[in-house]
């Protein structure tokens, strides 16, 4: 029962949190920001906010140190618009590097193309 409210809490953090930051902060330094998940500690007290981040290194980390400096902000927003007793610390992490990234979207890519509509893989014949 405990880690079903967890899941339906992270997801509830998740979309609230998409929508302040993408839509209601006015920072240039997080105009690249998407919160891809959020992950709740078993006493609800922690949440681990991860977000995917675009630019170079340098922007990257100026954004987790604007979001981390927004951090009681969002929380108060949290606080308003979900009925919690007690609302988690945030805490900013950066999703997969963007090379990780790439690779992933590269693997399924190729992973996909080998297969037919029906889901078998597909067998070139030699006779050709």
């Amino acid at each position: 029962m405990e880690q079903h409210r967890a899941q339906r809490v992270s997801e509830a953090m998740r979309e609230e949190l998409s929508e302040i930051i993408g839509y209601e902060m006015a920072d240039q330094r997080i105009d690249m920001v998407d919160v891809t998940e959020v992950l709740i500690g078993a006493d609800l007290r922690h949440a681990r906010v991860r977000l995917h981040l675009e630019g170079d290194e340098k922007t990257r980390m100026e954004s987790l140190l604007a979001l981390a400096g927004a951090r009681q902000f969002l929380r108060r927003q949290l606080a308003a618009r979900l009925r919690l007793f007690r609302i988690p610390e945030l805490h900013f992490e950066a999703d997969l590097d963007v090379a990780a990234a790439a690779r992933v979207a590269q693997l399924l890519k190729r992973a996909r193309k080998g297969r037919s509509k029906s889901g078998q893989i597909e067998e070139k014949s030699s006779l050709e």
